[in-house]
């Protein structure tokens, strides 16, 4: 009788989190009181229990709402810790979808410049876990500076590295430390290690992770949905306030970037790598502020622009972007953290693309298969291709346009109709683009370094067969896009780009032939 009160004290809550107005407000605070009273004796309640109060936090109703949203969030590692003492399971804490609460722990690969971050900015926290590891991979690793480990290694069973390790290192240093400092990222990450993380009451949690500075903004009336967007007008809109991070701050961003990610089992090549003295951040209204970045020259891709980014909703971490752009081209990739994927979900891309027009000129915005379902589980069930198309993406694959027009005639006769699996399966197999048609509907990227690579060339522009016959203007434009590339920001070498038309249309003749 319990469990079924408690159940229905969430369902209420689940309910009341999305609704706004003043006796909303009154359930909501009541509902939320109770809440901090109660205890829940179970991993799965406990979990659902977080989610709203994040969506809460995120979305607030009122201030109160959201402070009273924090406050239980703040205690939460008392309640895993209680569980845990009562000998509940906690593997369910471990799950991506909801990993990184406060109190819980889990364990997990990551690259050698994340466990780096990682490991100084959490210390004891992070450890080897090494009852979920296979030892003997260390043989052949630990031998080049373990020089005496060949007298036991390649003729002993049953080789105790620890021992190894801890004969080796300083003391005071954990296995882990040690490894960092001595091995090379292509050597530790040969390794693959899987590493234990204690979040305890860590403000590196998502129960407390907090953008610094936020400004709460209160939902007085009901959350916008897809059809309250127009993704045109936003694209239109007035520039957004953006300001320079300096760059002390933007060291503390990245690291709850990386935090961020990494709790979730994700990892981004732009947070591996990121210039920390080229952060943007951006206030994009309703309590959205965009945190922005590229990367330092060393790590350049040879032909497109990169940056990346994260989002925040009233402070709360709520999703990051990737963005590959050429010319007036963005490839965008979008991930919207799944506690809060019903929310303003559409309005929150619109503010998006519009941002990366305003700081990258770029005007068509190309979604890749797998964002929309191809070799993706949880992006093929959430129906993804259907958040694109109703913006206004269109498919670039004729058989693909086909199967849409096919799919949109259903819907209009049955408001009710939705698309089967097989059928998304089908409509995620190809790129959409927003943008008019014309030069990029068959461009790929690929196709410009697969060719390259079959004559033998490092430099993708030496397969442009007419540069000598360019005018001394265009030479010279040429030669202050490839300076730019190595340049302080990739955002100039972007905007000198899309000056010139002769190389544009090159590139472009280039990635439309495979």
């Amino acid at each position: 009788m319990t469990q079924l009160f408690r159940d229905r004290h969430l369902d209420e809550l689940a309910r009341a989190k999305s609704l706004f107005g003043p006796a909303v407000i009154a359930a909501m605070t009541r509902l939320l009181e109770q809440a901090a009273k109660r205890n829940f004796a179970d991993a799965p309640s406990l979990i659902r229990l977080h989610e709203i109060l994040l969506f809460a936090r995120a979305y607030p109703a009122s201030a109160p709402i959201a402070r009273l949203a924090d406050s239980i969030l703040t205690s939460f590692h008392r309640r895993v810790t209680a569980l845990w003492a009562a000998g509940a399971d906690l593997t369910p804490f471990e799950e991506p979808e909801v990993s990184g609460i406060a109190g819980t722990s889990f364990s997990a690969v990551f690259s050698y410049e994340a466990a780096r971050g990682l490991s100084a900015r959490h210390g004891d926290a992070l450890n080897i876990n090494w009852d979920a590891y296979e030892q003997d991979k260390l043989g052949s690793v630990l031998r080049a500076f373990i020089p005496l480990l060949n007298e036991d290694w390649p003729v002993e069973a049953n080789v105790p590295y620890r021992d190894w390790i801890r004969a080796a290192k300083a003391p005071g240093l954990s296995d882990l430390e040690w490894l960092l400092g001595k091995l090379d990222p292509q050597s530790y990450e040969k390794l693959q290690l899987p590493l234990q993380w204690d979040l305890n009451n860590s403000p590196a949690t998502r129960s407390r992770l907090r953008l610094p500075a936020s400004k709460l903004f209160v939902h007085k009336t009901p959350l916008l949905r897809r059809g309250d967007v127009s993704l045109p007008l936003e694209l239109d809109g007035p520039p957004l306030p953006v300001s320079r991070v300096p760059r002390p701050e933007a060291e503390t961003i990245l690291g709850m970037i990386v935090d961020t990610s990494a709790m979730r089992y994700r990892e981004l090549y732009g947070f591996n790598h990121p210039d920390a003295a080229a952060m943007y951040r951006a206030d994009a209204g309703r309590g959205l502020e965009i945190v922005f970045f590229g990367i330092p020259p060393a790590w350049r891709l040879p032909l497109r622009a990169y940056h990346c980014g994260m989002f925040f909703k009233n402070g709360v971490p709520a999703g990051y972007i990737e963005t590959l752009s050429l010319f007036e081209r963005a490839e965008v990739g979008f991930n919207l953290y799944y506690t809060f994927r019903e929310g303003e979900a559409a309005w929150i891309y619109a503010r998006l693309l519009r941002f990366l027009r305003q700081m990258l000129g770029v005007t068509h915005f190309s979604v890749d298969p797998y964002q929309l379902g191809h070799e993706n589980k949880e992006a093929l069930e959430s129906g993804a291709f259907w958040f694109y198309r109703k913006l206004g993406f269109r498919p670039l694959d004729p058989q693909i346009t086909k199967l849409v027009a096919r799919e949109e005639r259903r819907i209009q006769a049955d408001p009710g109709h939705r698309s089967g699996t097989a059928t998304l399966k089908k409509l995620a197999a190809g790129y959409v683009l927003y943008g008019p048609r014309g030069d990029w509907d068959r461009f790929r990227v690929r196709n410009i370094g697969l060719a390259a690579q079959r004559a033998g060339l490092t430099d993708p522009l030496s397969l442009i067969p007419d540069v000598a016959e360019w005018t001394a203007l265009e030479k010279r434009k040429l030669g202050a896009i490839v300076r730019a590339k190595q340049g302080r920001e990739e955002s100039r070498y972007l905007r000198l780009m899309q000056g010139h038309k002769r190389l544009r249309d090159a590139l472009i003749q280039l990635g439309s032939h495979g």
